[in-house]
């Protein structure tokens, strides 16, 4: 077992074990904060991978925005109306069910596959360059289209969210 191998057990652990916190907290600050967790390892096993552009895009979308503006809005709901947050009842028996057929799955693939052992680290290089040429010349319109229906989507979310405010004030108060 070389220094790689090390690095990646010890990303898949972190990724795992946070994951795992996210999904069986019963407090919701302390899912939201493991998440942080699972998003660095994920960003660390996309290094480990050459995906230096995936990396970069994981800890600034993930971290620095959705994950920020999550623990944001946990934290404010939280104070404006003074519950507990706290979530439902586990579903234990389909949530393991749903378990067992994907390690199952997953095992399947791992001893069905002929892997390609590499004995020797690749030279590390940069994708950036080759990702921004293929968005602007082979997928330059799927990638448009991409952000068309996620404009298209920003805006009719803002039309529902108006919408539902302007049947809220029409509503008569008691």
């Amino acid at each position: 077992m070389n220094f790689y191998d090390t690095i990646f057990y010890f990303f898949a652990f972190v990724t795992l074990v946070s994951a795992a916190i996210v999904v069986f907290s019963k407090n919701i600050i302390y899912s939201a904060f493991s998440l942080l967790f699972t998003f660095f390892g994920v960003a660390g096993i996309y290094v480990l991978l050459n995906a230096d552009f995936i990396a970069v895009a994981q800890l600034l979308i993930y971290v620095g925005g959705i994950l920020v503006l999550l623990l944001f809005g946990v934290m404010l709901t939280n104070k404006v109306v003074s519950v507990e947050m706290k979530t439902g009842t586990l579903q234990t028996i389909p949530a393991s069910i749903i378990v067992a057929m994907t390690a199952g799955a997953l095992c399947g693939v791992f001893y069905m596959t002929d892997w390609k052992i590499v004995r020797s680290v690749p030279q590390m290089t940069t994708t950036a360059n080759s990702l921004g040429e293929m968005f602007m010349t082979t997928y330059l319109l799927p990638f448009e289209v991409a952000s068309v229906v996620l404009l298209v989507a920003l805006v009719g979310a803002a039309m529902i969210a108006r919408r539902d405010r302007a049947i809220q004030n029409l509503k008569p108060k008691i």
